[in-house]
């Protein structure tokens, strides 16, 4: 399923980080990523990670403001960012940027739902999301983690349509599908999370192999924060770059039911 051309799916991911020439260096070295510079001025220097077949997998963004976090976000397509985020302020969400446009790629707006996790909303014109998703190097799989599962599982179906299965595991954990396909998860935070760590967003690249994908990250600055463990539908590690922006790394078992991946 190539979920980033499903309304209401994930569609798109971007880096914020105030060190870009590092990022580049780093998810150069452990994805293989390289830089495309968007050429119009107007683009403030954001860039997109690209495939080597020139496929895009992210977008790279240099923090606006001093001391702010280096972190992953994820997007979500609709057809119109305006009535979303209306849907938002009305579910007990918030609006903390946006609705703008961005030249002529498309329209966005950056929101928290109601435990505080952050996302973005993607209205495509001429930028669509993801070049390659489900396949290696790209995006495969996005994870929202929280103390609290009812009130974003109820937020989310609001305003984007999105359901929930059944937990299938002692945890609660649970897999957000739309159109009927699944794309994410919806994880319980236990007392294995320090307790500082708020509700978010995880973003999953799909790699061939996990454990060399986390022993790149380590020798290239990054820390493994979750070292390589296998569940049913894999082999995932937990990753932090140079500056801090967390994301993880699945080798997906072909056997697991979400697809597969080439």
């Amino acid at each position: 399923m190539k979920i980033a051309n499903v309304p209401s799916a994930p569609c798109w991911a971007d880096l914020t980080t105030p060190g870009t020439q590092a990022a580049q260096r780093f998810y150069g070295a452990v994805l293989g990523w390289q830089v495309r510079q968007m050429p119009d001025p107007g683009a403030s220097g954001y860039g997109v990670f690209v495939l080597e077949d020139g496929r895009t997998a992210g977008g790279l963004a240099a923090s606006a403001a001093p001391g702010r976090p280096a972190a992953w976000m994820p997007y979500f397509q609709t057809e119109g960012v305006d009535a979303v985020i209306a849907r938002v302020e009305a579910n007990g969400g918030t609006v903390t940027a946006g609705p703008m446009d961005v030249l002529e790629q498309g329209r966005f707006a950056v929101c928290a739902d109601p435990v505080g996790a952050v996302f973005g909303l993607w209205q495509r014109r001429e930028h669509p999301g993801f070049g390659v998703v489900n396949a290696m190097g790209g995006f495969c799989w996005f994870e929202l983690a929280t103390r609290d599962l009812s009130v974003p599982a109820d937020f989310y179906a609001a305003i984007l349509g999105w359901a929930t299965t059944s937990p299938a595991a002692p945890g609660g954990y649970r897999m957000w599908t739309v159109a009927g396909e699944p794309f994410g998860g919806l994880l319980k935070m236990n007392a294995s999370f320090p307790p500082d760590i708020p509700p978010h967003w995880m973003v999953y690249v799909a790699v061939a192999d996990c454990d060399a994908t986390a022993a790149r990250c380590a020798k290239n600055g990054g820390t493994v924060l979750v070292p390589p463990t296998t569940i049913e539908q894999g082999r995932f590690t937990v990753l932090s770059d140079p500056q801090g922006a967390v994301f993880a790394a699945l080798a997906l078992n072909p056997l697991s039911g979400l697809g597969e991946l080439s």
